[in-house]
């Protein structure tokens, strides 16, 4: 199945001549209009996208030949190009990983115009750079992603638990039985009550509080309507029965449209009084850090999804040679400790992610100077090739691209 495969060769060189003919010299935007899925290829089990191709497009499309992506993040707007450069989690990651390891081949445009592909053989230190490094090394113009086949439905248990130790030893056990599609965990404020969400594959029925049936991209995009639980904080009455049995068809409203109207006022006041933060831990420290975190910011619920994390040479692997379980704890809420203040409590959890070996997604508010920063990243391959790809003419590097410290 094909879309748009001579319209992207033409897209492509023209990504090309902006940048060796504008780029370098004016520094301005590049503009890229690239939002196809080019290729479904069912032998090779892989899917061709443009880098603007999103998550909810790529849904449709698989789901009604009956495939799906082995990850697929769940908000609809997610975009190949901002997973494949940032990073990407779904409560499949357990088993598969994070976006990037589902990816096969890349292909980019450089800083000084040409188009290559990357693979695990092929150019293989640009494959393993391009993750994390947020369109630093080049322009994303496609990338190859494995698929898998898809079932219907989804199968769902919800099993409440009870006590922080009792949490952080059943999520765990949880997320070591491959059996179990998707595990996830929204872990409450009082007493530290969760409800453990997970495929009944490990489970028997009879161990399940509650048990449903969901279609599968229902399943995939429950968080995107309500963009989690953030919709409250967003629209006051968002969650309202009314205001969504009336308006519910409205929502989400487009994250980049509240940014483009935002204030530097209301800004403000959002950072100071709202924290959106993911934070991946190894699991064995995850009750250090929900403690930890209730400390610092007092955030409720924690989304936590766990993920397996193999080893590797670019900016996010495990400390050691072996592969480790981790876990993405998401806080997205207003913080309820009187001593919030957004640096330096950030600044905290930060150390204590560092400290354990963990990363701070890069979507979020990042504080630390440049220093922790690459203590937190391997950035070993990633300046290498900076400096053979001649990046540091075209491109910034990602700390000043992402960090407020840098910007500021």
């Amino acid at each position: 199945m094909c879309s748009a495969p001579k319209l992207h060769d033409k897209r492509v060189r023209d990504i090309q001549r902006q940048v060796l003919g504008k780029y370098k010299k004016t520094h301005k935007n590049i503009m890229i209009n690239m939002m196809d899925i080019l290729e479904v290829d069912t032998d090779r089990q892989v899917v061709r996208v443009e880098p603007l191709a999103n998550m909810g497009q790529v849904t449709a499309l698989l789901n009604s030949i009956g495939w799906t992506l082995p990850v697929l993040p769940e908000l609809d707007d997610l975009t190949v190009g901002g997973l494949v450069m940032g990073t990407g989690i779904e409560s499949s990651s357990h088993i598969y990983g994070l976006f990037q390891h589902i990816c096969v081949a890349y292909e980019l445009v450089l800083a000084d115009g040409s188009l290559v592909r990357c693979t695990e053989e092929e150019n293989a230190d640009l494959f393993h750079a391009v993750p994390w490094s947020c369109g630093t090394l080049g322009f994303l113009v496609a990338a190859e992603i494995k698929i898998v086949p898809a079932k219907p439905w989804v199968k769902l248990c919800y099993e409440p638990v009870r006590g922080l130790e009792n949490i952080c030893k059943h999520f765990s056990e949880a997320s070591q039985n491959k059996q179990n599609t998707f595990v996830e965990d929204q872990q409450n404020r009082i007493a530290f009550q969760a409800l453990v969400l997970q495929t009944c594959g490990g489970l028997p029925e009879t161990d399940c509080s509650g048990v449903e049936y969901i279609p599968l991209r229902h399943y995939y995009h429950r968080h995107t309507r309500s963009i989690f639980w953030e919709i409250q904080d967003i629209i006051p009455f968002g969650n309202n029965p009314l205001f969504r049995w009336v308006f519910g068809w409205m929502v989400p409203p487009k994250i980049s449209l509240l940014k483009l109207t935002q204030g530097e006022t209301i800004r403000k006041l959002y950072e100071q009084h709202h924290v959106v933060q993911d934070m991946l831990v190894p699991m064995k420290h995850l009750q250090d850090a929900i403690t930890r975190f209730h400390q610092e910011i007092n955030v409720y619920p924690l989304w936590l999804c766990p993920f397996t994390l193999p080893p590797g040479r670019g900016m996010v692997h495990p400390k050691g040679q072996d592969e480790e379980l981790y876990v993405d704890i998401g806080a997205y809420g207003e913080p309820r400790v009187k001593h919030f203040e957004a640096t330096a409590s950030t600044r905290q959890l930060e150390k204590f992610v560092r400290d354990v070996h963990g990363f701070q997604m890069l979507y979020a508010d990042v504080y630390m100077d440049r220093e922790e920063f690459w203590q937190m990243f391997d950035g070993q391959l990633y300046h290498r090739l900076r400096e053979e790809l001649g990046c540091k003419d075209a491109f910034p590097e990602v700390y000043d691209k992402i960090c407020k410290t840098a910007r500021h």
